[in-house]
């Protein structure tokens, strides 16, 4: 695993690939704010103003007695049932604004009980200072301002906020989660680290199709074509590969060409079924230009990742169909590929198993190339794989990728070995050689 410092982009993308764990983490996160928000509630804010005269002799003694334990008794009849003195003495606050002037504030869940608890507490208040067994004597108050409007953010709006913190907090952790995932996952992403593992360059990467079933394998057949910059790399894989008819003038095979013919073995590995589709739209490529192409669809080492597109292959196009007129596809048993089809060029597409591969008995290719989906597969596994082509058929000579990572600006090329340097050897010289120099 490379160890090259993950940038905000590439951060990002590692997100992306792993939104799945980052939406669980964040919807986790999103619950637990909403249900911390529901147990502490938002509480709204009522404040009710109380003014004494003038000669009042000590605002500090007010307020004690304001927040008294007479005072709030006073106020419990005409409030709720179920609210007592403890509840009170927890949400009634009792402060000295000016020298003349007293607030009651009330803190509770609801505008209307907030609004209540602080008018009935100042009201208690008065009714007792203007009492005749008032512990300060009798004080002539009036309310200045009553609790009419409570502030605060409503419940709503607090179990919304809670649970989107939650979510931003679940986000990040999820986003950690999968970094921290990704530096723990060996699968080769980059397409240097693909072609570094075995040693062979990557001939071409493009996004692939993805058929599920045998009527997607027959219209990929039938209609796929290539953008622009996969084409390209599809024709500079078929040139690698040294296939003749892709540049004019070479008519039946008579340029750089192997002979006017040649096969290939298109290599994958069961547990990557991205990468099946590279083998099928490589030949509907080479086809388009014109090659004559037959697709083989040999036995494969897992039935199941493969059957959809032998049946495909083994049912006969309808005459409306869009394939290629130098396209041929067939599929065969275990030994049933005695010799080389007709055509200038022969796909085999061979599935193994990526932990025990075995090339299955089909034709001998003059090469073959390893079929791989970026972040599907490990070093090890890409080496089993071409260590068993070697053994039991031909070598791989390159590696084609399917749906290369955006953020790789990689190119797979692997380095070629400096030529260790020849030592100069010294000139000896004689006697004829002296007197010429004479």
């Amino acid at each position: 695993m490379s160890e090259q410092a993950l940038d905000l982009r590439r951060s990002l993308h590692v997100a992306w690939r792993h939104k799945t764990i980052v939406g669980i983490v964040a919807a986790l996160g999103f619950l637990l704010g909403a249900g911390y928000a529901s147990i502490h509630p938002s509480m709204l804010t009522a404040r009710t103003l109380v003014v004494l005269p003038q000669n009042t002799p000590n605002m500090a003694t007010e307020v004690v007695v304001a927040g008294s334990d007479p005072v709030l008794n006073g106020a419990i009849g005409s409030l709720p049932p179920g609210t007592t003195l403890i509840t009170l003495r927890n949400t009634v606050q009792v402060k000295s604004v000016t020298s003349t002037v007293l607030s009651f504030t009330a803190k509770e869940r609801t505008s209307a009980v907030a609004e209540a608890t602080a008018n009935a507490v100042a009201g208690s208040y008065l009714a007792l200072v203007g009492s005749s067994s008032s512990p300060v004597g009798h004080v002539a108050g009036r309310v200045l301002s009553p609790a009419v409007t409570a502030t605060g953010t409503s419940p709503v709006v607090h179990l919304l906020s809670a649970g989107l913190l939650g979510a931003i907090a679940g986000t990040l952790i999820g986003i950690i989660v999968a970094l921290a995932t990704r530096r723990n996952d060996r699968a080769l992403r980059e397409r240097d680290q693909i072609a570094n593992s075995i040693g062979v360059p990557v001939l071409a990467a493009l996004p692939v199709d993805h058929p599920s079933d045998p009527a997607g394998w027959v219209k990929l057949l039938d209609d796929y074509e290539p953008d622009a910059v996969g084409a390209w790399h599809l024709r500079k894989a078929l040139q690698y590969l040294r296939v003749s008819g892709l540049n004019p003038g070479e008519g039946n095979g008579n340029g750089n060409g192997m002979g006017g013919a040649t096969s290939l073995s298109v290599i994958s590995l069961s547990s990557d079924k991205g990468a099946l589709a590279l083998g099928p739209q490589l030949a509907v490529f080479a086809a388009s230009l014109d090659i004559p192409t037959t697709l083989i669809i040999g036995p494969q080492g897992d039935v199941n990742t493969a059957a959809a597109l032998r049946t495909a292959c083994s049912v006969p196009p309808p005459a409306a169909a869009g394939r290629q007129a130098s396209l041929r596809v067939s599929v065969a048993d275990e030994g049933d590929i005695g010799g080389r089809p007709k055509g200038r060029l022969a796909i085999v597409v061979t599935v193994v198993d990526g932990k025990a591969p075995k090339m299955p008995d089909t034709m001998h290719t003059a090469a073959a190339v390893l079929a791989v989906s970026a972040g599907a597969a490990t070093a090890e596994q890409l080496a089993r794989a071409a260590v068993c082509a070697a053994v039991d058929g031909p070598d791989v000579v390159g590696i084609l990728v399917a749906d290369p990572e955006r953020t790789d600006r990689s190119t797979g090329r692997v380095p070629r070995l400096a030529q260790p340097a020849r030592r100069k050897m010294p000139t000896r010289l004689n006697r004829f050689s002296t007197e010429i120099r004479r």
